[in-house]
């Protein structure tokens, strides 16, 4: 009986956390800071969402992951609505600890390198030779770095186009070396859930069920 709660509350969840999301990118569409702004950020969350449901079939996501990819399609959402340097969760963060800028684009780049090293984790334990190796956390962690060092260049790129129009989807706030704080803090958050969340992540992987309906666990007993 409680495998059966289990098992409906995990298939329940990933629908909840599409509708959560959906619900919210509706809202941060209405009234944005900057219509411009807000495409840039939330662009990420707008080609995921069907990339997720058409792969869904052939690879579905373990729970912890649909929370993490729902949880950074927030924090993108939140950061395209009032653009980052004008964030109010920001703004108090700010506040609270005496800093000299707003500080919500480098929880954002945090989880720039948390949630990805997650699904790279995922796609290379279940998709590649790496599953259990020494090179598993490595190539993580370097795939995450070139993925920021990849969105720098967006940055980048936009700001050559753009111009002072590119300047709210930067959010420099006039710090020099705010490309290097912006790839250290993605470092960080992938390194940090690698530590953090390995296990619990192959307790879930080893429960998802494979093409027969049969848990790994469950195969291999």
């Amino acid at each position: 009986m409680g495998r059966w709660r289990m098992r409906t509350a995990r298939a329940a969840l990933p629908p909840v956390v599409l509708g959560v999301v959906m619900v919210a990118l509706v809202v941060t569409a209405i009234r944005p800071y900057d219509r411009l702004t807000w495409l840039l950020e939330t662009v990420w969350v707008i080609a995921g969402i069907p990339v997720v449901l058409l792969t869904w079939r052939r690879f579905p996501l373990t729970t912890l992951l649909c929370c993490l990819l729902a949880i950074h399609a927030l924090i993108l959402m939140y950061g395209g609505l009032y653009s980052y340097a004008r964030t109010p969760l920001g703004d108090w963060l700010r506040d609270l600890l005496d800093l000299s800028r707003n500080p919500y684009d480098r929880i954002g780049h945090f989880a720039q390198g948390f949630i990805p090293a997650i699904l790279v984790r995922e796609i290379l334990v279940r998709r590649s030779p790496l599953r259990g190796g020494r090179w598993l956390p490595v190539i993580v962690v370097c795939v995450c770095l070139a993925f920021s060092a990849f969105f720098e260049m967006i940055e980048w790129w936009s700001a050559v186009i753009g111009g002072s129009a590119a300047d709210d989807f930067l959010a420099t706030q006039g710090d020099v070396w705010d490309t290097q704080w912006d790839m250290f803090a993605a470092l960080v958050g992938a390194v940090t859930a690698l530590v953090v969340l390995s296990r619990l992540h192959d307790r879930q992987l080893a429960s998802l069920p494979d093409a027969k309906g049969r848990t790994r666990l469950s195969a291999n007993a």
